[in-house]
């Protein structure tokens, strides 16, 4: 469910009650280990987690009016997402979460970078908060930009 919400707060304020709570716990995982020079706002209609025009002119390749996405956080129709678009760009991350995840004993409801869940302890937050501490804004630009080379030279 897409949210026309402008602001975090707003965005929060619109869900029910027991997603709310879910939604803020995972949200205070992402703020305590984002690293340095990313910002919190909203993009998509979901809180998003993103490198700002200021550090990343060229924003996302697909609507360069957008700021760089890393991370989103939504409450969709029937569950909830967690979208790490910062493994999706890291061969290595992707396989080091899900080693760890193997690890946790949690299974999760996952995409390629999105994770869905209708309950909060499905969720493996102390991973999750580590994930996210490892990319730094820097190491996040080096790796997108290495993707879009990389698909722009398999398309010629």
């Amino acid at each position: 469910m897409r949210s026309e919400a402008k602001t975090v707060q707003n965005y929060l304020k619109e869900l029910p009650d027991g997603r709310c709570e879910a939604i803020e716990v995972v949200r205070q995982v992402i703020l305590k280990n984002l690293p340095k020079g990313y910002k919190e706002g909203m993009q998509y209609g979901m809180i998003g987690y993103y490198v700002p025009h200021s550090i990343y002119p060229d924003g996302y390749h697909c609507d360069q009016k957008q700021p760089l996405p890393f991370v989103h956080l939504a409450s969709q129709k029937n569950y909830m997402s967690l979208y790490l678009f910062c493994i999706y760009t890291d061969e290595s991350l992707m396989d080091w979460f899900m080693g760890e995840l193997k690890k946790s004993g949690k299974k999760l409801d996952m995409g390629k970078s999105c994770i869905r869940f209708k309950k909060l302890e499905n969720l493996p937050l102390e991973l999750i908060g580590k994930t996210i501490k490892k990319i730094t804004v820097k190491k996040f630009i080096e790796n997108y930009e290495g993707i879009i080379k990389s698909n722009t030279r398999a398309k010629k």
